[in-house]
């Protein structure tokens, strides 16, 4: 697979990553970078230089801080190849050259994925099937979307593709109430694929920008998932071809390596094309965010710092590295 990279424009960035949004990015991750810190100043306690004991240290920090083993393993490949070229590399240091090797690790999947909630769709109407078990926050996510790409000029429709959940299709329709945009439901207990059916249909003959379909969370029978999503995704070829344009998988940062497991199950069960990692702030276990990117080689396009409309913020690597390290 072909990387793209892009390289930003500090005024682009600085459109999208306000004061106040890096304000509460810094907040939403303040326990993560607390217990991060905390665990490493305890291993370069005492020591001057970066050797082979520190970062065997450091191995362990990282994969307490869930970035994962394989994304672990990576960045202290990374170190080491640093350490045997600079010959003596001091614990001062270690932060920012740690800062450096993650930033070029996630910006392999993530950097050219930044786009605005005002930019230019890639289709009419582009299609975005939303994934995710129950309690990740993938209602609120949705809704927290509709209220942006709104706010950026999208004429956006939801569909309540998840039928299968009590209270699933009264919940997102307060979010489409509250944030002021048509959704198309059925009954509890209808096809979720004739749901999709009717959305795109309904997006077409609105002249809708963006339709966003909700699916039920369920992992108890991953071939059940896989076949349904498979019969969703079949149903809104029919009606609006290569549709859904992207499927997004909503991740529950605070559940650590359950959201690892989760993230395995969903890209067994169907083609999964960008990450939300929600429920950041609070929880210590921002680390996720790094490993789960990296290991499944899947951008992560939002992340959720708090629970404010505002909260769902757009990734990028070295805005949210920046927020981790400073």
């Amino acid at each position: 697979m072909v990387a793209f990279f892009i390289e930003f424009p500090m005024s682009f960035l600085k459109s999208i990553f306000s004061a106040e949004k890096k304000e509460r990015l810094d907040q939403g991750l303040s326990a993560s970078k607390k217990s991060f810190f905390s665990k490493l100043g305890t291993a370069v306690a005492g020591k001057s230089k970066i050797d082979s004991e520190l970062l065997d240290e450091l191995e362990e920090v990282l994969i307490r801080s869930d970035v994962g083993v394989s994304t672990t393993l990576k960045i202290i490949d990374a170190l080491e190849a640093r350490v045997a070229k600079d010959k003596y590399l001091g614990t001062k240091e270690l932060a920012q050259i740690l800062r450096e090797e993650i930033t070029t690790l996630l910006e392999q999947h993530n950097q050219y994925l930044v786009k605005d909630f005002d930019a230019k769709l890639d289709h009419q109407p582009h299609v975005m099937m939303v994934v995710g078990v129950n309690g990740v926050g993938k209602t609120t996510t949705i809704g927290k979307l509709a209220h942006h790409y709104k706010r950026g000029g999208k004429k956006v429709l939801l569909g309540a593709g998840d039928t299968f959940r009590a209270g699933a299709i009264d919940q997102l329709q307060i979010w489409a109430d509250r944030v002021g945009v048509d959704m198309v439901k059925q009954q509890m207990g209808s096809d979720p694929a004739s749901v999709a059916f009717d959305s795109l249909q309904s997006a077409i003959a609105q002249k809708s920008d963006l339709v966003i379909i909700d699916t039920a969370g369920r992992l108890h029978n991953k071939i059940n998932l896989m076949n349904e999503l498979a019969k969703i995704k079949k149903v809104m070829d029919k009606v609006v071809p290569s549709a859904p344009h992207e499927v997004l998988l909503v991740l529950d940062g605070s559940t650590g390596q359950n959201a690892f497991e989760q993230a395995k199950q969903f890209t067994a069960a169907t083609e999964v094309t960008s990450l939300a990692i929600t429920k950041l702030d609070g929880t210590a276990k921002g680390g996720v965010v790094m490993g789960i990117s990296d290991q499944f080689q899947i951008p992560v396009r939002f992340i959720g710092v708090g629970e404010g409309l505002e909260d769902l913020q757009l990734f990028h690597a070295g805005t949210f590295l920046g927020s981790f390290f400073n």
